[in-house]
């Protein structure tokens, strides 16, 4: 996948304006750390949507993939798929306040895998922030965390990575009518918040050293300091922070283009490696497959348009 195009694609969202294209599609949970499974959405051509389409298509595993007394075998007879991720990334993971579906493409990739080893879209939603991703993999309290979740070797010595699965790049939000801040070195001298413990904090710090960076736990609590102008830019994954600005295109925008590669793993636990292998495998088979491609056409790519990217190379990271 190319991140630069990718960038190109994203700094349309507050000029394309169809923040509800994304939003109408997802899956029905009962609360945020509730179950959930494929629901009904609004019917394109033919009467199903694109979404249950993916989701209609996606593979179950055999018997034989799943051996008795493996983590996946253990997964079925639970019959959920517990899943860390988050519920305000209109892209990847958004939780709808009133209805309470899901929508984007790290919710819908964990349906898939939960259809995969339990026959259905069943899962069980935990909420995770960038400091707390870890230990919920460590004390299994979750099965997978999907969660734009960047891998990284000092990551990798506390988790496992299957993947990467998607590729990302680190961009730069300002308010609407700011203006002299365009590229990463312009952050120089600037008051610039990102989330605790994100790889974010260490890049601002490469490409503008005299930044001050003011750490916050969660995405609404990074928007609202920069909204309130206690911060001059809000740096994060392009996903994201434009994830942001098409929830509010009168107040913050997307300047310049992704400045770092941020590859996107599911985190499982360090000491299940048969699990890992379990998990990349079908990732290969959902690229191999199309229905990668097809899950980012009805998540993102009803978003943001343009031509599906190709899906990065299970292992091509170092920590995956």
């Amino acid at each position: 996948m190319t991140v630069t195009s990718t960038a190109t694609r994203y700094r349309r969202f507050a000029a394309i304006g169809i923040a509800g294209a994304l939003l109408t599609g997802g899956a029905t949970a009962c609360s945020s750390g509730g179950s959930s499974g494929g629901s009904p959405q609004p019917a394109g051509s033919g009467g199903v949507s694109p979404v249950q389409k993916v989701l209609d298509n996606a593979p179950v595993a055999s018997a034989a993939d799943m051996p008795a007394g493996s983590v996946a075998a253990q997964i079925k007879a639970r019959g959920t798929l517990d899943v860390g991720g988050t519920d305000t990334s209109p892209l990847f993971s958004f939780k709808d306040p009133t209805t309470g579906t899901y929508s984007g493409f790290d919710a819908l990739l964990g349906e898939m895998l939960a259809k995969y080893i339990t026959g259905k879209p069943a899962v069980q939603h935990t909420q995770v922030t960038v400091a707390t991703r870890e230990t919920l993999l460590e004390n299994h309290t979750v099965d997978v965390v999907i969660a734009t979740y960047t891998i990284t070797p000092k990551r990798a010595k506390l988790v496992s990575f299957a993947g990467p699965y998607f590729d990302d790049g680190q961009a730069i939000l300002v308010r609407k009518n700011q203006t002299g801040i365009d590229k990463p070195q312009d952050l120089d001298g600037k008051t610039v918040v990102t989330e605790t413990d994100s790889t974010a904090a260490a890049d601002i710090k490469k490409f503008a050293p005299t930044a001050k960076v003011l750490l916050l736990d969660t995405n609404d609590e990074c928007l609202q300091a920069l909204e309130q102008r206690r911060a001059d830019a809000y740096v994060l994954d392009q996903s994201i922070v434009g994830g942001d600005a098409l929830q509010n295109p009168g107040k913050v925008k997307v300047v310049g283009s992704t400045f770092t590669v941020e590859p996107y793993g599911i985190g499982v636990p360090k000491d299940e490696p048969a699990f890992k292998a379990f998990v990349d495998n079908w990732l290969r088979k959902i690229y191999a497959d199309g229905e990668w491609t097809a899950l980012w056409k009805a998540t993102i790519g009803a978003a943001i348009g343009g031509t599906p990217p190709t899906p990065p190379t299970i292992g091509s990271v170092s920590g995956s």
